[in-house]
C-alpha cells in the first residue's frame, strides 16, 4: 500500500480528502485507512508532517474547531488538485485493485476452509455411521461419540473463521459477496452432510 502512496501521491489524495470536506487529523487517518481496504493506516507522524507542508505550500489552510484543528482546501490546493486529475485517477485505480485483492484472499480463504470442513464432517459422518452400526442399533455410546466429534470440528470451524473475518475486517471490513458466498456455501455442507446422514 505504501507504493500507491508513494513519490508524493499521498500529499494529493490528502488534497482530495479535503476537497470532499473540511476534516481533521483523524478524520484523515480514518479515510485513508477505509479506502484502502483497511491495509494502509498511516500513522500522526505521517500525516500531521504532510498537512503543515501543505499549509506551508498555501495549498491548506488550517481552523480551530473547538479543541480540534480542521483542514480546509484553499483555491490554491484545488487548482493543483485540478491540474493532477489524471495522476489522482491513478491512485483511485491502485486503491480499488488493492481493495478488490483482499477481497479475493477473503474469498480463496472462505472456499478452502468450507473445503476443509466439507470433508472433516463428510468424514465425522462416515465415523458415526460405522460406529452407530457396530454398536446397537440406535448408535449406543459410540454414535454419542460421533456427534460430539462432528461438534468439535464445527466448533473449531468456528473459531478459525471468526478469526479470520475479524483479521478481514481490521483490514478494512468483509466485502457483501463474501457474507453471502459463506452463507451459501455453509448451505451447501448442511445439505450434503445430512444426506449421508441415518
Amino acid at each position: 500500500m505504501t507504493s500507491v502512496f508513494g513519490h508524493g501521491r499521498l500529499r494529493l489524495y490528502l488534497l482530495s480528502l479535503l476537497d470532499e470536506r473540511p476534516r481533521h487529523g483523524y478524520e484523515l487517518i480514518q479515510a485513508l485507512e477505509e479506502r484502502s481496504g483497511g491495509t494502509y493506516s498511516p500513522s500522526a507522524g505521517t500525516i500531521y508532517p504532510r498537512l503543515a507542508k501543505l499549509e506551508e505550500d498555501g495549498l491548506v489552510r488550517r481552523d480551530s474547531d473547538g479543541r480540534r484543528t480542521v483542514y480546509a482546501i484553499t483555491p490554491s490546493g484545488a487548482q493543483e488538485l485540478e491540474a493532477r486529475r489524471g495522476e489522482l485517477a491513478g491512485i483511485e485505480d491502485d486503491l480499488t485493485d488493492s481493495v478488490r485483492r483482499i477481497a479475493d484472499e477473503v474469498r480463496s480463504g472462505v472456499d478452502q476452509a468450507m473445503k476443509s470442513l466439507r470433508a472433516d464432517l463428510a468424514a465425522a459422518a462416515q465415523t458415526a455411521r460405522s460406529e452407530a452400526t457396530t454398536t446397537t442399533p440406535s448408535g449406543g455410546r459410540d454414535g454419542l461419540r460421533g456427534a460430539r466429534d462432528a461438534e468439535a470440528i464445527l466448533l473449531d470451524f468456528r473459531v478459525r473463521m471468526r478469526g479470520d473475518l475479524r483479521a478481514a475486517g481490521a483490514r478494512g471490513g468483509v466485502p457483501p459477496e463474501v457474507v453471502a458466498l459463506l452463507e451459501q456455501r455453509l448451505r451447501e455442507v448442511r445439505q450434503e452432510i445430512l444426506r449421508h446422514l441415518p
